[in-house]
């Protein structure tokens, strides 16, 4: 390895647990050494499980199993005291669960006409302005925003136009939370369009398409004037968004990279660097990216209109773990490097990355 190459994170899987199941999504449990898997079983129930990161090994503590396939998870809308986790399951429906009490949600809604592909939540963990607040995203063509203390109707309802065709959506994502009033949410669908929604306004900001079915977005933060989003595609390309700087009729400047053979199933950014963030791909690929910020990041268009100017990004590492997708990702948010993967290989991977100080 050259002396350049030593410098470079390298990607160490800590742990490696086989599953007995399909595993949707995988949480770290914030301010503990805890994740969470939660899936579908074999006979078409739905799967949470527990485990606690001892000794170089990962231990079981508790399995739940509920009713219907769980699909993915948040805590972004928890305090930090209670740790409550908001799923999405098969059936359409959002439910929140005290971790300690599992047995009956704290909260639960039928949200959705058909499965809940996607959630984020905002304003818990200490993160963030304003009201907690739960989004989200279905095949059903709906992009839902729920406070957990208003029962049965979400605060927001964004749904295809009259006339409009339903568009399965993939994934979803808040932003701009850095004040009380300020709020938006970007949702993906499965025919490229990317939809960024106000909610101090309650209209669409902007839209685009990137001509692929959108598999993850995410804003480098969530609980800052927006700043950066990055847009994965079903076609192994991903888009990064100048969000600092919306041009009246060319919207946001963007850089895009092809960046794996396959699909990108996530982007997540570290928690303690947003410039830094890893992808996972399809074939069993992590690939760790640093963003570079241009010399100015907005210019005057002939018009005198302000333009953003896109930055570049450059790979820092990338590694293959499994014959199958990486379908999630989560880093912790308490220590640095450290992230956990759940692949189709029914396998669930703790990894360590290193050297990220010096990136």
């Amino acid at each position: 390895m050259s002396a350049a190459g030593l410098d470079r994170p390298q990607v160490v899987v800590h742990v490696q647990q086989p599953l007995t199941y399909t595993v949707f999504d995988c949480k770290w449990v914030p301010r503990s050494a805890r994740l969470l898997c939660l899936g579908s079983a074999p006979r078409g129930t739905g799967l949470i499980q527990l485990y606690e990161l001892r000794a170089g090994r990962l231990l079981l503590l508790s399995e739940i199993e509920k009713a219907k396939p769980i699909k993915c998870a948040t805590f972004g809308a928890a305090s930090l005291q209670q740790r409550h986790l908001a799923t999405g399951d098969f059936a359409g429906c959002l439910s929140i669960w005290n971790l300690e009490a599992p047995e009956v949600p704290v909260y639960s809604v039928k949200g959705h006409k058909e499965i809940i592909n996607c959630i984020d939540g905002v304003g818990g963990l200490g993160i963030g302005e304003g009201a907690p607040e739960i989004v989200t995203g279905s095949r059903d063509g709906t992009v839902k925003v729920w406070d957990p203390r208003q029962k049965e109707t979400p605060v927001a309802n964004m749904e295809p136009a009259q006339g409009e065709s339903k568009r399965d959506c993939w994934t979803v994502a808040f932003g701009n939370a850095y004040n009380q009033e300020e709020r938006v949410v970007c949702a993906g669908y499965d025919n490229g369009d990317i939809k960024l929604f106000d909610l101090k306004a309650m209209s669409l900001r902007w839209e685009t398409n990137i001509k692929n079915g959108v598999c993850s977005v995410e804003f480098d933060r969530k609980d800052v004037n927006m700043n950066k989003l990055v847009a994965t595609s079903l076609e192994g390309k991903f888009h990064v968004f100048d969000m600092r700087t919306q041009h009246p009729t060319k919207g946001f400047a963007s850089v895009s990279e092809k960046a794996h053979k396959s699909t990108i199933w996530q982007v997540r950014h570290l928690p303690q660097n947003r410039d830094v963030f890893m992808t996972s791909g399809g074939a069993g690929s992590l690939h760790l990216w640093k963003y570079e910020y241009p010399a100015q990041r907005s210019k005057k268009d002939s018009e005198g209109a302000e333009m953003g100017v896109a930055g570049s990004v450059s790979l820092l590492q990338n590694v293959t773990l499994s014959t199958q997708p990486i379908s999630s990702l989560d880093w912790s948010p308490d220590k640095k490097g450290l992230c956990v993967c759940g692949a189709f290989d029914q396998t669930v991977r703790v990894l360590i990355v290193t050297k990220l100080n010096k990136v």
